[in-house]
């Protein structure tokens, strides 16, 4: 999809030359796509907000306030070319709570390309940040109004209309896209885009990193239109001190600095638009591990009365700490729907973790479909020699057949490191696949786990649907722990708390550690943090404990509290937790897999009454404006959920998103059509193998089987080569 998204990029490019700008053109010349050589398959992709007219006629492109009265254009876009809007002024607003940022972005954009008299459907794109995760979509037109919420999937099931897969989903894991249909040529949208993500943590530094970098070709050309871009950042870092800022990508201004935190502001009228990331980095002054805890009560809408808690750790610098020896074993998934991209990305994944290991280190690697494949025998020392031995075996290996049989290289995984001493044992399990008795095996693996001790096999997991980058960013952490067989002493003994992870994790020199839940009651005076470091020495840490200010928990815990009550609901199949999930996810705005994103559509009216007699209300801050006071229209988009996996097809060894479409069409008119003419012309001819190269065609091409269906007709196929060649009203 994001392939395809970029080639309608291109060809709007390319459609957009058509645009005649008027005498009074600015520096900005029109869009010009890029020469062959210098193209790659994700060029176009979106990397800022972006808006884009989808175009399924091409006859309507042109300049709404000056017609330029172009040649005629015949024929159609499909699929349809995206023409970016120009933006006339954008706004970001971000709010850092220690490793969690909220993310505003406030913009205005004019379809500056079709006709005023036509419309087309318009296709907003928000890439987002590490780990990002949509919160909302608002837009504002002069007659209309758009909004998303999330509704419970049984809820959800009475919502009638339901949007196409294009027009509300995920291009690749961090790109959200959302289309709102039929807006008029030359009319101006307002948008608010809302969404979470994750600042990195490295050395006692955090990192930020907003998508803003907006492509020349979405600069308004006009010289008169007012550019100005805004940028606010507020930084709370929780329940650290001694905050020092360290580099910034823009020309921030410090405004305001107090006990919780600082805030900074750019403002500026500009020439062209941000063509950079927004990057803003800031650094906790502290050499050692150190902690607190912050509790707040709920709100007045909050589902749950009980109070929070929240205890955050801090690795301190690297220096200062040593890491555990580990003993790591990588379990690689090597069946059919593996090949291609996932199995090389995990390839070159592993090659650079076994790069990262230490000559003290010990590894092995399992590969597995049906059948199990190891490296080596027994454990192998991470020596320069060992390592190139197994980076060329792991090179070799390529997708054998098969099904997806995870439990007996688990098993031999477990096995191996059964007899670990002063070291940590890991597991990195990688695969796409799902398998039916997936929770008899973390049954299993809980049980072994729990008898195990304090240095029992961490498992990390990671299914592929995402990229190379994000694997190397788990591997690098599980590789990094400074602090493990972390226990929370007040926990055991008192019953009214309620910590929402069944284990709690090791603490890694590459991100903070947060532990939450909820209680209630009166919550310990006093608590202390126990483990055990590199050195397989103890450690205890007192937590100070305070009542959080200017900090929303909800939100910033939310994500966190919904992935881990959703594993847990999987697990145990409580109805009771998935319910526990859902008004979570509603609350707060986060996508989980029982709830639905729906788009609602609001009308606007001026006059306190219609020709129906409808009562109005009001708008808020104007009282001359009205707005209808009916119940919006609802709909329904696909689901953004990841889902718990598909068995069947991991059964069938379907490769992710290569699910087969459904065919297109023409194609179908094409079948109806062959299933009369074809076989009288060759016994032997195939339909299918026609029907599927025709989804394929070109132009061109599509020319020429148009000629040769005419000439079919003269054989008496008269009636079903019209109804290919001319399958609309239009002609086309």
């Amino acid at each position: 999809m994001a392939e395809d998204f970029a080639r309608a990029v291109e060809d709007g490019l390319k459609l957009a030359k058509r645009i005649y700008l008027g005498k009074d053109r600015g520096l900005v010349a029109p869009p010009k796509p890029l020469p062959p050589m210098e193209k790659s398959p994700h060029l176009y992709l979106p990397s800022a907000p972006m808006v884009y007219a989808v175009i399924f006629d091409p006859r309507i492109v042109d300049n709404p306030d000056i017609p330029s009265y172009q040649p005629h254009v015949h024929g159609r876009c499909d699929p349809p070319a995206l023409i970016p809007l120009q933006m006339s002024g954008v706004d970001l607003d971000v709010d850092c709570y220690a490793d969690t940022a909220f993310i505003q972005v406030s913009g205005k954009w004019r379809v500056h390309c079709v006709m005023a008299s036509r419309s087309c459907d318009c296709r907003i794109a928000v890439p987002m940040g590490d780990q990002g995760s949509i919160l909302g979509v608002e837009v504002n037109l002069p007659t209309k109004s758009y909004s998303t919420e999330l509704n419970g999937v049984e809820e959800s099931k009475g919502i009638e209309k339901i949007a196409r897969p294009e027009d509300g989903g995920f291009l690749k894991t961090h790109i959200f896209t959302l289309t709102i249909p039929q807006i008029d040529g030359g009319t101006n949208i307002s948008i608010k885009l809302h969404w979470s993500q994750k600042l990195s943590y490295n050395e006692g530094q955090f990192f930020l990193t907003v998508p803003f970098s907006f492509p020349e070709y979405v600069t308004p050309a006009i010289k008169k239109i007012s550019k100005k871009e805004k940028i606010q950042l507020n930084v709370n870092p929780v329940i650290a001190t001694g905050i020092l800022c360290k580099a910034t990508s823009h020309p921030l201004k410090e405004i305001r600095r107090r006990a919780g935190g600082f805030s900074f502001l750019y403002e500026a009228e500009i020439l062209t638009w941000s063509n950079t990331d927004f990057n803003f980095s800031y650094c906790i002054s502290s050499g050692n591990i150190f902690g607190g805890v912050l509790l707040q009560s709920p709100s007045l809408y909050d589902y749950d009365q009980r109070d929070m808690f929240c205890i955050y750790l801090f690795p301190g610098s690297q220096q200062s700490r040593k890491v555990f020896r580990k003993e790591v074993i990588f379990v690689v998934d090597i069946s059919d729907s593996m090949q291609g991209r996932p199995l090389e990305s995990t390839k070159n994944a592993i090659s650079t973790a076994l790069s990262k290991l230490s000559p003290e280190d010990s590894f092995n690697i399992i590969a597995f479909s049906n059948e199990t494949f190891l490296f080596s025998t027994s454990m192998e020392l991470a020596s320069e020699e060992a390592t190139e031995r197994a980076t060329e075996w792991i090179s070799m290996k390529y997708s054998v057949g098969g099904g997806t049989n995870m439990f007996i290289p688990l098993e031999k995984a477990a096995e191996m490191l059964s007899n670990t001493r002063g070291s940590i044992p890991i597991i990195f399990l990688v695969t796409d696949g799902a398998v039916e008795d997936e929770k008899n095996i973390c049954d299993w693996m809980k049980k072994r786990l729990t008898n195990g001790g304090s240095l029992c096999p961490r498992i990390h997991t990671f299914g592929i649907d995402s990229i190379e980058v994000q694997m190397q960013k788990l591997f690098s952490k599980g590789l990094s722990t400074v602090l493990a067989s972390i226990s929370i002493d007040a926990f055991d003994d008192h019953e009214q708390i309620e910590v929402y992870s069944s284990c709690i994790p090791d603490l890694s020199f590459e991100s903070p550690l947060t532990i939450c839940g909820r209680y209630q009651g009166s919550f310990p005076d006093i608590l202390k943090a126990k483990g055990i470091l590199g050195n397989l020495s103890s450690f205890i840490i007192d937590l100070k404990i305070e009542r959080a200010k200017d900090i929303p928990l909800d939100r910033v815990l939310a994500r966190q509290q919904i992935d881990l009550l959703t594993a847990q609901a999987w697990f145990s199949e409580k109805k009771q937790l998935e319910e526990k999930v859902l008004k979570l996810s509603i609350q707060t705005c986060n996508i989980c897999e029982y709830t639905r994103m729906v788009l609602l559509e609001q009308n606007k009216i001026d006059k306190a009454t219609d020709s129906s007699g409808a009562r109005k209300i009001p708008k808020k801050g104007d009282p001359h404006k009205m707005e209808d006071s009916e119940a919006p229209k609802k709909v329904l988009l696909q689901s953004l959920s990841v889902g718990f996996g598909d068995l069947i097809a991991t059964a069938e060894n379907i490769r992710p998103g290569s699910e087969e479409q459904k065919l297109p069409e023409v194609a179908e008119i094409f079948m109806k059509a062959t299933s009369n003419c074809c076989g009288q012309i060759c016994n032997q001819c195939c339909c299918m193998c026609c029907i599927q190269c025709c989804s394929k065609m070109n132009n061109q091409c599509g020319t020429t089987l148009a000629q040769l269906c005419t000439a079919l007709a003269c054989f008496g196929c008269l009636d079903c080569c019209v109804e290919l060649c001319c399958p609309g009203q239009d002609g086309q």
